[in-house]
This record gives structure tokens, sequence and C-alpha cells, in this order.
């Protein structure tokens, strides 16, 4: 009796255990339309701000994220997100209009769909809310897209703009009507009733607000602070910065009320938030200089986002990283929130996914899970010259138009990229950066993007050093043809610096972790670049 009671007794503690390991877990993501990272006062970037206190509140629960970026307008980042993959995969390359070109195939897997092959017969909620634009408003048989992709639930608007914040077209679960209630108050009620109506229940809720997206106005004056503001056209047309930040705190608010009503329903210290913006700023509200470097660009303005993941699965929060991350993977990192660490499993090998999944950074177990980031932009009707790709690495960022110009900056002494650094002859430095990123850009994409034409200042001297052995292991020994001391440095095909010094002769690698480096070896006005691989 005494040995029954003691294996249900530990029976029960291991139920107890289980259960708490697997406690109820949600994520919301956030969607801001169309907002950068310099109207948030939490950005080292930041210009005029807009007051965002709620917003701000996720940073002590959090990791905030300084290099985060999307596609330059709306519809690629939402696709990116939804399917994990970049948009030269999936056809959406510029925002979706009327016509069926460049819309998102409904055959896509996507993040609901893989969640109900996680967790069948509906064991996680799954909710689409706002703003979709994926598909064209036409034909009307579209409005079922959502549900046809995998979510339980959608309510919203399906174009890119509403046509006003206060009468606009809405659909629910493939049925149309219209909506007076002040839309980023409707889209936070839904989510909210919605979220209620789960119960118990795991959730996925997809929060895709139109706010701060043109066309601006004055909100209902219980959701800002700005009240001198007339909402006359005139002084819209004359103020639109300040109708931006009013739209943008009257956001803030009501997603005050989503997480208070979290709070009140016991769900927030279960429940993980995603929070970004889709795209930067339109040109209207730019704070550059040139505004049109703005949303719809591949320059830093108009793909560099905010980026916040708070939740009981941050570890250490309170944190900022400064790795790269793109849009796209959010879509790992949702389903790896759930559990679902083999997910790849279920990708054909013929919709290969891009997504890196996040949690090695929020659970402080990586600094990073990408050396490069990369965006683009490819219009319905082609624009040669704002059409193109980029990608960046920790310093360095090349941008390809379709045209065929090529820009190239160093991010980290150059963040506003004025200046060209192809207008000059490269530095060795500048040389191996360019062509690493060249080089991974024609990989993924499948064509080649290098200019081939490329030389570096004074990179080969009038006499060459001999540098043995190649693979090395512990000493790499670099003769010249004098004794005189030179200076050496190791940077990884990322560009990031492992090793540097000077010596006369033998470098020691024995620290050196194996891999591909490039070697720059410099002895008063020459210098020589050598690949160099580390084998242990």
């Amino acid at each position: 009796m005494k040995n029954t009671m003691k294996f249900l007794l530990l029976l029960l503690c291991f139920a107890a255990s289980f259960s708490s390991a697997n406690a109820q877990r949600n994520v919301i993501l956030i969607i801001a339309d169309d907002l950068g990272t310099d109207y948030c006062g939490f950005y080292e970037d930041r210009a005029d701000t807009a007051p965002m206190p709620n917003i701000r509140k996720l940073l002590s629960r959090g990791v905030r994220f300084q290099n985060a970026m999307s596609n330059p307008v709306c519809s690629p980042t939402r696709a990116g997100i939804l399917t994990g993959r970049y948009g030269f995969r999936t056809g959406v390359g510029d925002a979706i209009e009327m016509g069926s070109v460049g819309a998102l195939d409904t055959a896509e897997t996507t993040i609901p769909r893989l969640l109900n092959l996680y967790a069948p017969s509906g064991g996680i909620a799954k909710a689409n809310i706002g703003k979709w634009h994926l598909q064209p408003a036409m034909p009307t048989s579209n409005f079922l897209n959502p549900n046809r992709m995998g979510y339980d639930h959608y309510a919203g608007n399906f174009s890119g703009q509403l046509a006003s914040y206060t009468n606009w077209s809405k659909i629910t679960n493939g049925v149309s009507g219209t909506s007076t209630t002040y839309a980023t108050t409707e889209t936070a009620n839904d989510a909210i009733t919605w979220i209620k109506a789960q119960n118990a229940k795991p959730f996925f809720l997809w929060l895709a607000f139109n706010a701060p997206h043109t066309p601006f106005h004055l909100p209902p004056t219980n959701l800002h602070s700005y009240k001198t503001l007339s909402g006359s056209t005139a002084d819209i047309q004359a103020n639109p910065k300040s109708y931006f930040k009013a739209s943008l705190e009257a956001l803030d608010t009501e997603i005050g009320r989503l997480m208070d009503s979290l709070q009140a329903l016991k769900k927030l210290d279960s429940t993980d938030i995603i929070f970004i913006g889709d795209n930067g700023n339109t040109q209207s509200v730019a704070q550059i200089t040139p505004r049109n470097r703005s949303k719809g660009t591949i320059y830093q303005y108009g793909v560099k986002v905010p980026f916040i993941i708070a939740g009981p699965s941050v570890v250490s929060p309170n944190r900022v990283s400064g790795a790269l991350v793109n849009t796209v993977d959010i879509f790992a990192t949702v389903l790896e929130l759930f559990g679902f660490a083999t997910w790849q499993t279920r990708i054909s090998a013929s919709k290969p996914v891009d997504s890196k999944s996040l949690l090695p950074i929020i659970q402080n177990r990586a600094a990073e899970v990408r050396t490069w980031a990369f965006t683009e932009i490819f219009s319905i009707t082609p624009d040669l010259t704002n059409d193109g790709k980029t990608i960046r690495n920790a310093a360095y960022k090349l941008i390809r138009f379709d045209n065929g110009n090529q820009e190239f900056y160093n991010l980290l002494t150059d963040p506003s990229e004025a200046s060209n650094l192809l207008l000059r002859t490269l530095n060795a430095t500048e040389l191996t950066n360019y062509n690493y990123l060249c080089g991974e850009m024609s990989t993924l994409v499948g064509k080649s993007y290098c200019n081939t034409t490329l030389s570096v200042a004074d990179s080969r001297p009038d006499y060459s050093p001999s540098i043995t052995p190649n693979p090395a292991s512990t000493i790499l020994r670099v003769s010249w043809n004098d004794a005189a001391p030179f200076s050496y440095r190791f940077t990884s095909l990322d560009g990031k610096i492992v090793k540097e010094g000077s010596t006369t002769h033998d470098i020691d690698v024995a620290n050196v972790s194996q891999g591909v480096y490039f070697l720059t070896v410099s002895k008063g006005n020459k210098t020589f670049v050598e690949k160099i691989l580390i084998r242990k």
C-alpha cells in the first residue's frame, strides 16, 4: 500500500512538472504600418518622436533589435513573414494593387498551416486581424483567402490603404461589411474579443494595424495628446508629421488597452509579443535628407524598422541586440516559440525557406543567427532606377539596382549612406567585404552581381610575401624579402576582424577558430591580401 501511494505521489509530481513546463504559450505579432525607427524614442537614430509609453513597456520584458531589416513596402514584408521566404521566391516584390500580378500564391506554406500540422484539431487557435494586403480585393472570393491559408478567423481591411479611418470596408471571414468605428480602435476591439473567446486554448494572433499609414487624419481626442490640431484638410497638408505622430500615439494607446486586457485575463505572463514596423516612413513625413530615400527604397531609411520581442520566452530581458535580423525570421521564430522545433521537416525542397529562428538570441544562447541580411523591391511595372536588391553584413552594405548601378557603404561610419565607396578605389578591407557581399547575393539569387573590374588600392606590392602553410593550424609563416616588421589582420568572410597585430615573421593562429579567412598583411605602403584556411 505504501509503495502504491509513493508511486501515485511521484506520478502526480511528474504530471505537475510536465504541466508547468508545457504551460500555455501564446504569441501576438503586432505590425505598425509604415513606421521606421526615427519616430521611436527608444532607438538610437531617434529624431522627432511620438509618445509611445505602452510600446516602451515591452522593452523591460524583451529584446530590442537595433539592426532589423524589412522590405521597403507593405505586401512583400507581410508575405515574407507569413511564408519565411524572400520576395524573389514568392513573386511578391511590391505593394499589391487590383491586378493579380504579384499576389501571394494561396498554395504557399504559412505559419498557421504549419501550426495546424503541429497541433491538429485546432490545438492552437489562429487569427489574423487587421490589414491583409496579400491578394487583391477582386474577385470577392479572395476575401476567404486568409481562412484558406490556415487562419481560423480573419477580420479586417483587405486592401493596402483605408479610404477613411472612420468609414471603411471590413471583411469578416469572407463576408464584406462597413465599419464606422475608428479603425485602430476596431482592430484592437476585434483582437480583445477574439482572445477572450479562446479561454484556455493557446493562440497565435497576427495583429496588423493600419496606423500610422496614410491617410493622415485626426484620431479621437481620447487617444492622443495633440490637442491643438484642427483636423482640417489644410492643416493636415501643412503639418503631416503632427498628424502622423497623433496616429502613432493613438496606436500606442490601443496597444496599451490590449495589454491591459491580457493582464485582466491573466494571459500577459504567458504571451510573447513581437512588435515591428513593416517598412520605413513614407516620404511626406521622412526625417532625412534627401527625403526620397524613404519608404519604397532599399536605402536604410526605407528598410530599417523597429523590432522588439518581449514576454516569458525572453531570458535576461531588457536587452539590446545588435544582431542582423530580417522580418522573414519571424516565421521560424513564431513556430519555435510554440515548440515546433522540427518545422523544417515539413518544408518542400522545391520551396526553400529563408527564415532563421531568433530563439537563440531571445533565450540568450547566441549573439547572432545570420551573418548577412537581404532585401529587395521589384515593381509590378518595372522601375529600373528604384528596383533592386541589397545585402549587408555587420559593417558594409551593397546595393545593386536593376539598371545595373551599384552602391556600397560603410554603415558603421556612414549610417545615412552619403558616401558611395564605389566612387573611389576601395582599400583591402572594403574590397574584401564587397567581394563577400556580392558573392553571397549572387549565390542566393542565382545570378552574378559582382563587378569583377574593381581593384584595391595598393593591393599588390612590388614583391609578394610567401605565406605558408595554407591550410594552417598553429603557426602561419609570412616571409618578405626583408626582416622589417609588418602588420596583419585576419578578417572573417562576413567582414569581422578576428585577429590583428604586428610581427616580423610568424603569426600564431592556434587560437583562431577553424574556417576560411582573409589575411591582410601590410608593410610600409604595400598591402597584400590572401585567403587562408585554418584547420584544426
